[in-house]
């Protein structure tokens, strides 16, 4: 499966974190359809069916591509 660039994945999960608090402040009928579009956004551009499962997904890729980009020296400073 192809996943979005990791630029575009931290896009959406910043996206859908703000209207998560945006959506439990306000509550608004607004604020719950952009929370719905965003879900299925990050749902879809991750292959997956919920929020959760999204997220899992792109922490995961997130990671793998920090690795990937790591220089040695990063990668000793995390061990």
């Amino acid at each position: 499966m192809l996943l979005p660039s990791p630029e575009t994945l931290r896009n959406l999960v910043a996206r859908y974190e703000e209207l998560q608090v945006r959506h439990s402040e306000e509550g608004s009928h607004e604020t719950a359809r952009c929370l719905e579009d965003i879900t299925y956004t990050l749902c879809v551009s991750t292959g997956t069916r919920t929020p959760e499962d999204a997220l899992a997904v792109a922490e995961r890729h997130l990671a793998q591509a920090e690795l990937a980009t790591a220089t040695p020296s990063d990668v000793a400073l995390t061990a």
